[in-house]
């Protein structure tokens, strides 16, 4: 059985109820934690409002030293973290490889951003006045993160919160703490006790007193909207700082100059990893009217052609869907889109699965349209829409259509048709040719509904530190502007 973390020890939840975690591929039980309520949280927050202010004044290369540590650490029980992920949260070893790699990564990039610089010297108005800029972190930070990237998500706010002087209590999902658990437990054990902190719980029980208690300064959180608007109506009266990431509904324009091959590989790779449980899933596509049935021929085929099983099964290319209740969602977009119109090509059904696993065929469907469940909201499962489009004008005009704006994607190798679309989208992200990618040094969020903050990159770390001006004037003569006037 496994506990939280609280003050650098484990910890059973005060009332002692406990949570079971299943693998979604098969429903075996892997373990049990603590069902956290607010008292917990109380010994959470407490622990790290205590050790903030030492924390706080750790110079920065001491705590770069320690962020290399977690690092270094990530790297020594990887196997471990990899397994963990795979069996909690079901997508494919080799993309857990990734996100452990990704994750080590992160604390070394903030390790080293964090001692570059705490603000900046400003020119002054006066001879004798000195102005300058001091960054500081907001104290105790909440820390909610998802279960599709437990520990990436997780690594891309506390590295920098970390990195910037705050301390943190970390909310993991209900369905996937095990990561998190371990991680505090091997990878995060030499910060000093309370800096950061893990309680397990559902939203309703330990999240929701997390974000309402009054000595949480900030709240980084990535899920969904409707999560998301309830964090904020929670925190507005006492005007937290709020970090969101909510999710998104990302386009993929594909250009008549394309190639229907590669670009079959590109759009089910970046529809489909994790099963398409990715917020930056593409999720609407757009193909040229022209050459739709050379695209669509190409797309249908190599999607036939990938191979569902076990997270730790070689060769496995889409793992379970995390629940399902994930899947029955996915099925009904897909089942409303077909009644409407669109035409089913591969998938869309539930496999033969002895296991009894949340697997889902990934579906691909043509004939949609904007009046579509699957083409407006958020479908965060294994599904590729097509649409057809006239002119490129045309496809830069769908590619906006939406609420949200996370990322958006363009197969071409068309200089014009490229600068017109990163030029002309609205989105937080823009990948041309390589859908997915991220960059350390990038920064990556979103527009409108899909949140406005930004993780990664120097972005990422002024996010968790809040600026003072300092205004010192050397001379302490009266100003000939004060009272009383001539």
């Amino acid at each position: 059985m496994k506990n939280m973390y609280v003050d650098g020890s484990p910890r059973e939840a005060a009332r002692g109820n406990r949570t079971e975690i299943h693998d979604p591929a098969n429903g075996d039980l892997l373990d049990s934690v603590p069902a956290a309520d607010a008292a917990d949280v109380e010994a959470a927050v407490a622990a790290a409002e205590r050790a903030f202010p030492a924390w706080q004044g750790c110079v920065a290369n001491e705590r770069a030293s320690l962020l290399h540590g977690v690092a270094t650490r990530m790297r020594e029980h990887q196997d471990a973290l990899i397994e963990i992920l795979t069996l909690e949260e079901g997508k494919p070893k080799v993309e857990n490889e990734e996100e452990v790699e990704w994750s080590a990564n992160t604390f070394d990039y903030y390790a080293e951003l964090g001692r570059h610089e705490v603000g900046q010297v400003l020119p002054p108005g006066a001879p004798t006045q000195f102005n300058f800029t001091l960054k500081e972190p907001y104290g105790v930070v909440a820390c909610i993160t998802p279960w599709n990237y437990p520990i990436m998500l997780l690594a891309w706010k506390i590295a920098p919160a970390l990195a910037a002087g705050n301390t943190c209590v970390v909310k993991p999902s209900e369905l996937t703490p095990l990561s998190s658990i371990y991680l505090a437990e091997h990878c995060l054990s030499h910060l000093p006790p309370g800096v950061v902190n893990v309680v397990t719980g559902t939203g309703a029980e330990a999240g929701e007193p997390l974000v309402a208690h009054p000595s949480v300064s900030a709240i980084a959180f990535t899920g969904s909207l409707e999560t998301g608007q309830r964090i904020a109506s929670i925190a507005a009266p006492q005007m937290k700082k709020l970090h969101f990431e909510l999710g998104g509904k990302d386009p993929m324009v594909i250009a008549e100059d394309a190639e229907p091959e590669k670009a079959a590989r590109a759009l089910a790779y970046s529809a489909l990893l994790n099963c398409g449980q990715v917020c930056t899933s593409t999720e609407r596509v757009y193909i040229p009217k022209a050459r739709a049935a050379e695209f669509t021929e190409a797309l249908v085929e190599h999607v036939r052609g990938l191979r569902l099983g076990h997270g730790l099964d070689a060769g496995t290319d889409l793992g379970p869907m995390i629940d399902a209740r994930f899947r029955t969602r996915v099925e009904e977009q897909v089942d409303e889109a077909r009644a409407k119109g669109a035409e089913l090509l591969t998938g869309g059904r539930r496999p033969e699965s002895p296991s009894g696993g949340a697997f889902y065929e990934p579906a691909v469907l043509r004939g949609v349209d904007h009046s579509m469940r699957i083409m407006r909201e958020e479908t965060f499962g294994p599904a590729i829409p097509l649409m057809e489009y006239e002119s490129f004008d045309a496809a830069v005009e769908l590619a906006n259509d939406s609420p949200f704006g996370l990322g958006a994607s363009l197969l071409s190798s068309d200089p014009g048709k490229i600068k017109r679309f990163f030029e002309g989208v609205r989105a937080g992200t823009i990948w041309i040719n390589d859908p997915l990618t991220d960059n350390y040094a990038g920064p990556f969020g979103g527009m409108r509904l899909s949140g406005g903050s930004r993780e990664l990159g120097q972005e990422g770390l002024d996010e968790f530190r809040t600026t003072k001006h300092v205004h010192w004037d050397f001379s302490t003569e009266p100003k000939d502007f004060w009272f009383p006037y001539d």
